[in-house]
């Protein structure tokens, strides 16, 4: 990581796509359902961005794939893409290649190595942008802690998928085993929810796609078309050389010479190419005037393809056979990465036209890269082409569900030359004046500014988190610890604010989020990096407040609050805390050391009855029942992995039993002078130094025995 630029001036754009196969250089396009047209847009617009002068740096975070049967080049951890962009690839799940579907349980982990990532890099980002539905979740793990805005592009969405396979008689059960779909959707919610900008790629997009979410908020949303290179898609030139994927389309046809209909993308359902091959088969004069070309993707084997992939190919061959087309059609297995610009040439010099007839199209890049070739376009009435074939002027809008008309158009395209050279012109003199990269770049970065602008406006500016650039940090009870000498206190948050970014705080309470943030205002304590409160159930990043989700499903496992007071009720000395003491996450009750059972026997009645809690008992007047893997302790070992900082450059500071945990192990551990008798067991561990003065004095006492604000002093054995 050496390698990696700490010091750049301007923005630090954090790109995230998690999904499909992405690499820098030869594209694998159509591979399958997930590498497609979001791949090729999120590299175009890393490169646009770092090509741009106002930004020092883009970094693009994957996935790793560890896989022989994929290319090495999916396990690099780092590919650049220029002096200013990197792909990162991350850890996510099983190193295997896996279907998008299949996922969402490895995101968080995805989201801690992220962290990680920043960290080393030394910057926090001005901007965390997701793409699609997994990667906007991944988002919210990162901009949350951070403190930074969102932006979100979701590409596709799942409300629609599922509104389009129920109307197509899929039923409910089988999208759910296939898609995870409601997940997507409650994905989609959390992600527009938190959004500071959204992307889309036209007005449409706003109105009948994302207007169907709870969350949907038009004022934060931009429309921003995509861009085309404008250096590897232009028109046939006379020099130019036979390229190689000519002999591999001529070898299907018996006329190469007639005006070629080309159609290409993904081997996907959604992308009707059953409908485009049937409207060419039963229109007789398009038959006789034109060849249909269809590059879908690539295979070696059908019967090694995904389901949807297989049937879609599958259904073309039959179509083939059925309708005679041999001799008509072309449909190569295979293409390069550069054969694409190829192709559109190649239609282009046989005076052909490019067509999309997808049953969906949120944008449709190739739509542009075919204008940019000089082909006009025939498109679905849907989305982008509206946007395009409206702006360029260059082509038709079709019903995709209507195959004789949608023949009855192709074959007037080809038909009528006039207008055909009407339309390539306008489209390539439209194209090169509105959608290239370089306004693409210009147009989001003028977006992301605003976005920054506003919240600098706001009554009480936020602040980024300082956790990716901390190198240590101070952890603190409140209660005895903290709070309790006001002079002690404010001698401490002046030493804090003068050691500057790299010192972090944070607090660990057995007190409710609400409560402990009310005491810190009522003392007058700056809002913490991180609170741990109720005892350890519950993560929060300050100055906003955001819960660390991940750690809320961590310490889920094996949890059932409602059979835990059930077993405790009859039990003497017990009695459970006022409601609002009561967490998702925690049962507190007051605790009667001269009635009740010893904790022991407590905890060995829960086992009996196959409970599982960690029970933990403080200033020997109260008992918390937390699930087996949450405490301060497993919460402070749980961020100091996630962030990237070692256990002992953390200092912790306490008072009672609840910070028993907390204590020990490698932390810095400090016992205040005014401590419960319940930690006096832990008198003469090497890391653990009881201070002689109380409350935040015997934290300054503490740091001094360390020399924290300093080298850092850690006890011998």
């Amino acid at each position: 990581m050496e390698e990696l630029n700490k010091n750049g001036q301007g923005l630090y754009v954090l790109m995230i796509g998690v999904h499909g196969l992405i690499r820098g250089h030869d594209v694998e396009l159509g591979r399958d359902a997930d590498t497609g047209g979001q791949t090729l847009y999120m590299l175009e617009l890393v490169r646009a961005l770092a090509a741009h002068p106002q930004v020092a740096r883009v970094d693009l975070l994957t996935r790793q794939v560890i896989d022989p049967k994929v290319s090495p080049d999916y396990a690099q951890p780092l590919e650049r893409l220029s002096d200013k962009a990197w792909i990162v690839r991350l850890p996510c799940g099983p190193r295997r290649y896996l279907r998008k579907e299949v996922l969402w349980p490895h995101l968080d982990s995805f989201a801690d190595h992220a962290l990680q990532h920043i960290r080393a890099v030394g910057r926090i980002p001005d901007i965390v942008h997701g793409h699609y539905a997994d990667a906007g979740y991944v988002a919210t793990r990162i901009a949350a802690p951070l403190g930074v805005p969102l932006a979100f592009t979701g590409h596709s969405l799942g409300r629609i998928k599922k509104e389009r396979l129920e109307a197509h008689g899929v039923k409910p059960h089988s999208i759910e085993a296939q898609y995870n779909i409601d997940e997507r959707i409650e994905a989609e919610e959390l992600t527009l929810d938190m959004a500071d900008l959204v992307i889309t790629s036209t007005a449409q997009e706003i109105e009948e796609q994302y207007g169907r979410y709870d969350n949907s908020n038009p004022r934060r949303m931009r429309v921003i078309p995509p861009g085309v290179d404008l250096s590897r898609f232009r028109p046939p030139r006379r020099d130019d050389e036979r390229p190689v994927i000519r002999d591999e389309i001529e070898r299907f046809l018996r006329d190469p010479d007639k005006p070629i209909v080309l159609a290409l993308s993904r081997p996907d359902p959604r992308k009707n190419i059953g409908t485009l091959v049937r409207a060419y088969a039963e229109n007789a004069q398009l038959r006789e005037m034109a060849n249909l070309v269809v590059v879908a993707g690539q295979r070696d084997d059908l019967r090694d393809m995904e389901k949807g992939s297989r049937d879609v190919l599958s259904d073309l061959l039959l179509a083939v056979d059925r309708y005679d087309l041999y001799g008509h059609i072309a449909y190569p297995k295979h293409h390069r990465p550069d054969d694409v610009p190829e192709l559109y040439r190649l239609a282009a010099r046989t005076r052909g036209i490019f067509v999309n007839p997808a049953l969906t199209e949120p944008f449709g890049l190739t739509l542009l890269e075919a204008a940019a070739s000089g082909l006009p376009i025939i498109a679905t009435d849907d989305g982008g082409p509206r946007d395009i074939i409206g702006y360029c002027r260059n082509g038709e809008l079709i019903d995709s569900l209507d195959a004789t008309r949608m023949g009855e158009v192709l074959l007037g395209a080809v038909a009528n030359s006039r207008r055909r050279h009407r339309w390539a012109k306008n489209g390539l003199r439209r194209v090169h004046r509105r959608f290239t990269w370089q306004g693409h770049a210009e147009r989001y970065l003028q977006a992301v500014i605003r976005v920054l602008a506003r919240r600098d406006k706001q009554a009480a500016p936020l602040r980024k988190s300082r956790l990716p650039v901390i190198d240590r940090a101070l952890v603190s009870d409140i209660d005895n610890t903290l709070i309790g000498d006001r002079e002690a206190l404010q001698e401490l948050i002046s030493r804090l604010e003068r050691a500057g970014g790299g010192v972090g705080f944070g607090i660990a309470t057995g007190r409710r989020l609400e409560s402990a943030v009310r005491v810190l205002r009522e003392w007058g304590v700056p809002m913490p990096d991180i609170l741990i409160t109720a005892v350890g159930a519950e993560i929060h990043y300050g100055p906003r407040l955001r819960e660390d989700m991940g750690w809320q499903r961590y310490i889920d496992y094996r949890w059932d609050p409602d059979a835990l007071r059930l077993a405790l009720r009859r039990l003497p000395g017990l009695k459970l805390q006022p409601r609002e003491e009561q967490r998702r996450h925690k049962i507190s009750y007051y605790y009667d050391p001269a009635k009740a059972p010893p904790i022991s026997e407590i905890s060995c009645l829960l086992r009996k009855h196959d409970l599982h809690a960690n029970p933990i008992y403080s200033h020997q007047a109260y008992l918390d029942l937390l699930p087996v893997r949450a405490s301060k302790g497993q919460a402070l070992r749980y961020l100091a992995f996630k962030w990237g900082l070692p256990l002992d450059r953390i200092l912790v500071s306490g008072d009672s039993g609840n910070d028993r945990e907390l204590l020990c192990g490698n932390t810095l551990g400090l016992v205040v002078g005014n401590y419960s008798e319940e930690l006096e067991e832990l008198r003469g561990r090497r890391c653990i130094h009881f201070a002689e003065a109380h409350y935040a004095r015997g934290i300054i006492e503490g740091m001094e025995h360390y020399d924290f604000f300093g080298a850092i002093r850690i006890p011998e054995e």
